[in-house]
């Protein structure tokens, strides 16, 4: 159990660990001053004293840590807002594309689809003149 295996365990909040720091002071504290040769008015005016600068200490150490979450969100919500920024002009790029590519394909098709239909047309008519051709009457010419 090495050092490392200190810094892997993360499963503690430093908030925590500040908790338990700031109770194992105070426990500290209060054990001190209760072993002391002190009177009983010293020992209830330092145990008051302790309990007030514990107070403030903890005050100061959520203020410290209030400031720092502050800073953590917004940090966070800046990174955020520029990886939806990214991710919507991405999306809008590709998009774009997906329609280019969609109208020309259309574009390819219908210019088949108008290819198709003139050919069609033309054979009709080519269909047509043949027949009417056939079915004219034919004449001989007399020779004079």
């Amino acid at each position: 159990m090495g050092s490392d295996d200190y810094r892997r365990d993360s499963g503690d909040s430093i908030s925590t660990r500040l908790t338990y720091l700031l109770i194992g002071g105070g426990i500290g504290a209060i054990l001190a001053l209760l072993f002391a040769p002190k009177s009983g008015q010293e020992l209830r005016g330092d145990i008051a004293d302790a309990t007030r600068k514990g107070i403030d200490r903890s005050r100061e150490a959520a203020h410290q840590l209030g400031e720092r979450a502050g800073e953590y969100y917004e940090s966070t919500r800046e990174r955020a807002a520029e990886l939806y920024s990214t991710a919507s002009e991405k999306v809008g790029d590709v998009a774009r594309a997906a329609r280019e590519t969609a109208s020309r394909q259309t574009g390819t098709v219908a210019a088949a689809i108008d290819a198709g239909r003139k050919a069609y047309q033309d054979e009709k008519r080519k269909t047509e003149l043949s027949g009417r051709i056939e079915a004219a009457p034919q004449y001989e010419e007399k020779s004079t």
